[in-house]
């Protein structure tokens, strides 16, 4: 059988998405990324926030308006399970995140049926070879799945269950394998990779991942993202600092800076300006990426200040700003006052050009200067596109270069920055 496949969503949804895959090639079906080429769709649903559910959705609609047989996986049927096949009768079956083990069990069943746990609970499918649909320089890794946290605004502890950590030697197993395919970077995430092996090992085992990783000898970067603020320890931070192939890049999502915002959120009302320095001081050159949440129920004019207050103090090399999504089955879905839509917006803006100034500070301050990147692919008229260490894929800024030499892409490459963008560098290759 011919299947094609839709992923939406995080790079968490991809590796799910790419295990469903390895499922099916083992059972000996064929795959494509192109649906007008199959009769059989599986779409891999996001339902993190209202946009992602309605982009999902159109995803579906489209399918069965095209005629094809339409099986439905991820957070979407888990958070909707009933509504989602009354609302769209013609769905040929459901997975939820839980389940995806179940896939060919479906996808070859005339009947239709639903999967979907109560109470899920993801456990990552080690003895599945993931069939990547995604080929180039970087590779992500799952490392652990689900939450034990309760913020606020959060639906995933609902669709993905507690915490589970990999066993540290199938990580490393799996890097080792990427690492002889070709790819050059390891992405680490989860819901939280710094919670990592404490379910395990009865202790926050990233510092020594990153050790084992760091020995492996055909790679040459490590990037981390997800990190949770307050299990941001002394002794991870000196291991970032001291292991030449991790990436000297914290990703840290603080979601606010006001005490009385983190404490409705249910996140923990830390000095933020006292984490940052301290990542600063531990880690020489380090890139910070952050997110923050405007608009959450209550926030006040004065909060909202202090949040941008604290932007302009901290100068982040990256940061995103997301207006609040209201979701059903999180404990601010009933919190008064929501703050009106077009409150919202203003507030993203304003914070968005704060961080355009200051990311434009930033990336002048590279001109003249030598960094390693990348090497990511080219453009038409032939400039090489390449990634800093302080930048990751997809959702940070790029840097274009010319080159005398051919180049490959996973090569590391020293470029000299001439120029600069809001987002992007520009320079020489040497």
């Amino acid at each position: 059988m011919k299947i094609a496949l839709i992923n939406h969503g995080c790079a968490k949804n991809l590796i799910d998405s790419e295990l469903m895959l390895g499922l099916l090639v083992q059972r000996g079906h064929e795959i494509t990324l192109d649906e007008t080429d199959a009769q059989v769709v599986v779409i891999n649903t996001c339902s993190f926030i209202y946009d992602a559910e309605k982009e999902s959705v159109q995803s579906i609609l489209r399918m069965v308006e095209s005629g094809k047989k339409v099986f439905v996986t991820g957070c979407l049927p888990q958070k909707h399970k009933d509504e989602l096949k009354s609302a769209i009768p013609q769905i040929a079956g459901m997975l939820g995140p839980s389940e995806l083990h179940k896939i060919v069990e479906m996808v070859e069943s005339d009947a239709y049926s639903a999967n979907i746990s109560e109470n899920p609970d993801y456990n990552y499918p080690e003895t599945v070879e993931r069939q990547q649909i995604t080929v180039g320089a970087s590779s992500y890794i799952k490392i652990a799945d689900g939450c034990n946290y309760k913020c606020g605004y959060c639906i995933i502890p609902n669709l993905r269950g507690k915490y589970h950590s990999r066993p540290l030697e199938n990580i490393v197993s799996e890097a080792k394998t990427l690492a002889k395919k070709g790819v050059s970077e390891i992405i680490l995430i989860a819901q939280d990779t710094t919670g990592y092996g404490q379910d395990l090992y009865g202790k926050y085992a990233l510092p020594e991942l990153l050790r084992e990783l760091n020995g492996i000898e055909d790679l040459n970067w490590i990037r981390i993202m997800y990190a949770y603020p307050s299990t941001l320890t002394d002794e991870l931070l000196e291991t970032i600092a001291a292991l030449d192939k991790v990436v000297k890049y914290i990703d840290i999502p603080l979601q606010h800076s006001n005490p009385e915002v983190l404490k409705s959120m249910l996140r923990p009302a830390l000095d933020h300006d006292k984490l940052i320095a301290k990542i600063r001081a531990k880690i020489p050159g380090v890139a910070i990426r952050t997110a923050f949440i405007v608009g959450y129920p209550g926030e006040t004019e004065e909060q909202f200040n202090d949040l941008y207050e604290f932007v302009k103090r901290a100068k982040f090399d990256k940061m995103g700003v997301f207006e609040y999504s209201r979701e059903k089955d999180t404990p601010s879905y009933s919190m008064k006052p929501q703050v009106p839509a077009k409150i919202k917006k203003q507030r993203r803006n304003k914070l968005m050009k704060l961080q355009q100034e200051i990311s434009r500070e930033i990336n002048n301050s590279y001109i003249g200067k030598t960094l390693p990147c990348i090497v990511e692919g080219f453009t038409d008229d032939g400039l090489v596109i390449l990634r800093s260490e302080h930048d990751a894929p997809e959702i940070d800024g790029l840097v274009y270069a010319k080159s005398s030499e051919p180049v490959t892409p996973g090569d590391i490459e020293q470029v000299l920055i001439i120029s600069a963008d809001t987002y992007d560098l520009f320079g020489e290759m040497l």
